[in-house]
């Protein structure tokens, strides 16, 4: 007798545990290309009671969701598994993808012009439905690289950003990044070449790829040639842009000192000579670009040598009896 009163004391209490003393984790789902699921258990549980005490797990786990059967996006939005109350009445509908499913921003290695970066949540913050990307346009998981030249015609992102939808693909630097250049010039030392300042006054497509490669370096072009309208010349023609033949506009233009131990060193400057005359009157027909190791004695300056072409007299004053204007002579004192 005794005996059975323990044994129905157990199944009495064994009957009357309450099922939030069940223990219930989380649930980590891996999808095949859109990354892993992450399903809480404590977060739906504390949903459903709160809306019925007398909810049971079996309100979920029924016919539609069976244990260790995979359900795909199709069947739910049939109303399998999740998309029993993921309709958009019950709960979120299933095309806020996001919800679920954690996004990454993705980082594209361009050869030709570096990195890009696509970033998610800024799409999904101006258009939160998936579906206008995925799977119409790319799928879930890795894709295959597609051209700028197919994007103009409506592949890809070219499918939204055709300039009406969102902006154009001609707005290049929107998604790829651009530098500061330093073109290593022997004669003349680096010449800065700024994107920034370029891509302000004209498109991208106005150099690239007609007059020069994304793809691999580019061959030096001498003055010459731009002066003929190749390079930088196309623009720097005077008409769409200042011409080539002014030099210090994109040449860096020293300050000159020259030694002379018997007189006085003598300072030539750049800055006030090429706002009175062109490069061109000095270069190269009297001076390299790069500085001479010869010397130009004042008897050849006289007879029109070196500074003595325009310091004549005339052009401008002369090298005979001016010695003071050019040479920094210092004062002795008298023994």
């Amino acid at each position: 007798m005794k005996l059975r009163w323990i044994v129905l004391t157990a199944v009495i209490m064994c009957c009357t545990i309450p099922a939030v003393a069940l223990e219930i984790s989380d649930k980590t789902f891996t999808t095949e290309n859109a990354g892993k699921v992450v399903f809480s258990h404590a977060t739906h549980m504390k949903k459903k009671i709160a809306k019925s005490p007398n909810i049971s797990c079996k309100a979920c786990h029924n016919d539609t969701m069976k244990k260790n059967v995979r359900y795909t996006m199709a069947q739910m939005e049939q109303g399998k598994s999740c998309g029993q109350c993921h309709n958009g009445k019950k709960a979120f509908a299933l095309a806020k993808c996001a919800a679920c499913h954690k996004v990454k921003n993705i980082t594209y290695t361009v050869k030709e012009t570096g990195p890009v970066l696509f970033k998610h949540t800024a799409h999904l913050q101006k258009n939160s439905e998936c579906v206008t990307c995925h799977n119409s346009l790319f799928k879930t998981g890795e894709n295959p690289r597609v051209s700028m030249d197919a994007m103009e015609k409506g592949k890809s992102c070219g499918a939204c950003h055709d300039g009406k939808k969102a902006f154009g693909l001609d707005k290049c630097m929107e998604c790829h990044p651009v530098k500061e250049i330093t073109i290593k010039v022997k004669e003349t030392g680096p010449t800065p070449f700024s994107h920034k300042f370029h891509v302000e006054v004209a498109k991208c497509d106005k150099c690239h790829p007609a007059l020069y490669s994304t793809s691999q370096p580019n061959k030096h072009v001498g003055m010459a040639a731009m002066e003929k309208g190749k390079s930088c010349g196309v623009c720097h023609n005077a008409k769409d842009a200042f011409p080539v033949k002014e030099c210090a506009k994109c040449h860096p233009a020293l300050e000159l000192e020259f030694e002379d131990k018997t007189i006085g060193n003598v300072l030539f400057s750049h800055t006030f000579h090429t706002a009175l005359y062109p490069c061109n009157d000095c270069h190269t027909s009297l001076y390299k670009a790069a500085r001479s190791k010869v010397k130009t004695t004042m008897r050849q300056m006289e007879a029109g040598k070196s500074c003595g072409k325009c310091h004549d007299g005339k052009t401008a004053f002369t090298v005979k009896d001016t010695c003071g204007t050019c040479h920094k002579i210092s004062s002795h004192p008298v023994r």
